[in-house]
């Protein structure tokens, strides 16, 4: 009780700190939103998923794709805060009082999750208005987007290292970002991963990010016609991967994270 006392304390520290700083969450929206927009409009109808091309077909198959890049790009605002603290000096204050050690990390991970939810609810909204559509009952949308969070609430504690990891917030920033390129592009995000070269399609498939994907896509019922997953088992069974995937990266990564937290103060 203690621990989880002392969590939602700095959670209530980072959620006000937010409110008081209102151009993070705004910077923070207008990123996805372009990418939405510029995908839509510019590769719309040229690139073929499944059987079509058509422009409504792609705009369906893209926007699982746009969410699980907005909730695992907001890895890189988790670690750059979380070094700004360490570079002031704030984290070695929380250290000198009697807290639970891994409250600070759960706090802010927990903090940055809930502006991932707001995030993720702007950019369904510009989804809806330039024509995304789901085609299944509201429990399965709900679960999809659930998958979502929690991908992102386990891409944030890899930001919690990183920012542990580092000396400036700068670094934290580009380091939170090198990996995620490849990882959101290497996957089946933006195209059809069938179409890709077999190395390439094999990383695809076992992507954590192409498995939270696909799950989105069967959860929201955006499948495109003639679309058909590959034998690779997580892109059969992508919300089960999606699942074991992210509760593995939250596992390994928040042990990690807090350990290092531990000998930083040592």
């Amino acid at each position: 009780m203690s621990a989880i006392s002392d969590s939602l304390v700095i959670t209530r520290r980072n959620l006000i700190r937010m409110t008081r700083i209102p151009e993070m969450v705004i910077f923070g929206l207008v990123q996805p939103i372009m990418f939405v927009v510029l995908f839509t409009y510019v590769f719309g109808g040229s690139i073929q998923v499944g059987s079509s091309t058509s422009t409504q077909a792609y705009r369906e198959f893209l926007m699982a794709g746009i969410f699980a890049q907005t909730v695992t790009f907001a890895t890189a605002g988790a670690g750059a805060g979380i070094a700004d603290d360490m570079h002031k000096g704030l984290i070695d204050r929380f250290r000198s009082l009697p807290m639970t050690r891994g409250a600070v990390l759960t706090g802010r991970t927990i903090a940055d999750l809930a502006q991932t939810a707001l995030t993720l609810v702007v950019l369904a909204i510009v989804a809806l208005i330039v024509g995304w559509r789901t085609h299944e009952n509201f429990g399965k949308v709900l679960a999809g987007f659930g998958l979502l969070l929690l991908l992102g609430y386990a891409f944030s504690w890899i930001g919690a290292l990183i920012g542990l990891s580092v000396r400036t917030p700068e670094a934290a920033t580009s380091g939170g970002l090198i990996w995620l390129f490849p990882l959101t592009f290497i996957s089946n995000a933006f195209v059809d991963a069938n179409q890709m070269p077999t190395f390439l399609r094999h990383i695809a498939e076992w992507n954590p990010f192409s498995a939270t994907v696909q799950a989105c896509r069967e959860l929201f019922g955006n499948l495109p016609p003639g679309f058909k997953a590959s034998d690779a088992w997580p892109m059969q069974h992508p919300v089960w991967a999606s699942l074991l995937w992210s509760v593995l990266i939250i596992t390994v990564f928040r042990t990690l994270a807090v350990r290092k937290y531990r000998r930083a103060g040592a």
